[in-house]
């Protein structure tokens, strides 16, 4: 190169090229320089990289992910969460089912019936225990988990006059009421103001429902549970087509009392002291606070149909209404087997031997064989 042109790395200062200004003697590196060429060709190998790298991730993003599965039960211990009033039961059930598997053992956790179906879908159990209806927060809690919904197991009838024990509701009257039975349409244009079942008008005097003298245009005043809790909500479903709009301008509702001393008021004993001393009162509670000063309505499930007071007999036939029961439910997948021990427990639990077991325990009621078939038929 002749020292006497300039050179095209070099440039003299204060010129403007479209680059920073160099001091005296500083080289510039210009586009189309060797060492620019080099810049360049680094560059395009780290895009290249990227691609590479970003590629992969972008094909991963695009496949769904794998929905949960709770973790598989492979030991010898059946888990059961739920119900905290089925926990003598289900300690007699394990303890007679060990009589012939004794091989097997048993994680009872009988907290709450809140506490079953979390259990059942984050697999901490194998079986869910209920001696209530199945509610909402259960139902999808358990769906939007699994994209399906549990095994329902009928596994007894529910008692007739121990509180807690899925008990079975009554309507009641006062001893001077005539009255002697409804039909559930009936009960649903007294109580609710929808009248899903059917009956041509609102019912809201005695009169109304065939009495006449004193009784005819007396206000039929009615006492329950508070509507949120489990049993007004049994009798929602049951009786009134699951209205919740209910009379409300002769409707008086109670809430549990629960006391310093730990003892608690429950609000069936408080709709039974209002009836007592209300002639013209109609209170939804249960054997257990019948007195001499009350007593029971027969109730039909329809017009036509038999008529049934509450009666061992009658839940166990379920030829009475208001029948509530206790169940089981259990995670199977569509189109695969239920775990092969704790499908044998529930046939335990529907047999004979597991219904001998429900009769001994004494607060709750067996299953009618034909209805043990039916969920025996559940477990092929």
């Amino acid at each position: 190169m002749n020292h006497g042109e300039k050179s095209s790395l070099w440039v003299e200062p204060g010129l403007r090229t479209g680059l920073p200004s160099c001091a005296p003697n500083k080289p510039v590196r210009r586009p189309g320089s060797t060492w620019w060429h080099g810049r360049l060709a680094q560059v395009r190998q780290i895009a290249a990289g990227l691609i590479w790298t970003v590629a992969p991730l972008a094909a991963a993003e695009a496949v769904p992910l794998n929905p949960y599965q709770p973790p598989v039960n492979a030991t010898q211990t059946i888990r059961i969460w739920g119900d905290r009033h089925m926990d003598a039961l289900t300690r007699a059930w394990a303890r007679a089912y060990r009589v012939a598997h004794p091989e097997i053992s048993f994680e009872i956790k009988l907290l709450g019936n809140g506490t079953g179906m979390p259990a059942l879908y984050l697999g901490l159990a194998d079986l869910a225990f209920f001696g209530r209806d199945l509610i909402v927060t259960d139902k999808d809690g358990f769906n939007h988990v699994m994209k399906y919904d549990p095994v329902r197991i009928e596994l007894g009838t529910g008692s007739l006059d121990a509180p807690g024990k899925a008990t079975a509701l009554a309507l009641f009257v006062h001893r001077d009421n005539p009255l002697a039975q409804l039909t559930l349409a009936q009960v649903d244009a007294i109580f609710s103001a929808q009248r899903r079942r059917g009956a041509p008008a609102a019912i809201r005097t005695w009169g109304q429902l065939g009495l006449t003298g004193e009784w005819a245009d007396k206000p039929i005043n009615l006492y329950a549970d508070d509507t949120q809790s489990m049993a007004a909500l049994f009798f929602q479903r049951v009786a009134l087509g699951d209205s919740r709009m209910m009379n409300w301008e002769h409707f008086t509702e109670f809430q549990d009392i629960r006391h310093p001393d730990g003892t608690v008021t429950e609000a069936a004993a408080q709709s039974m002291a209002a009836l007592r001393a209300d002639r013209y009162g109609l209170a939804v509670s249960n054997l257990h606070y019948l007195d001499a000063q009350v007593r029971p309505v027969a109730l039909a499930a329809q017009e036509g149909g038999a008529y049934g007071l509450p009666t061992a007999e009658n839940l166990i036939s379920r030829r009475y209404p208001l029948t509530r029961t206790i169940f089981a439910c259990a995670n199977q997948a569509p189109g695969r087997p239920l775990d092969p021990k704790v499908r044998d427990f529930l046939h335990f639990i529907l047999g004979p031997e597991g219904q001998q077991v429900l009769a001994q325990d004494g607060q709750y009621l067996p299953l009618m064989a034909a209805t043990a078939r039916q969920e025996l038929a559940k477990l092929p």
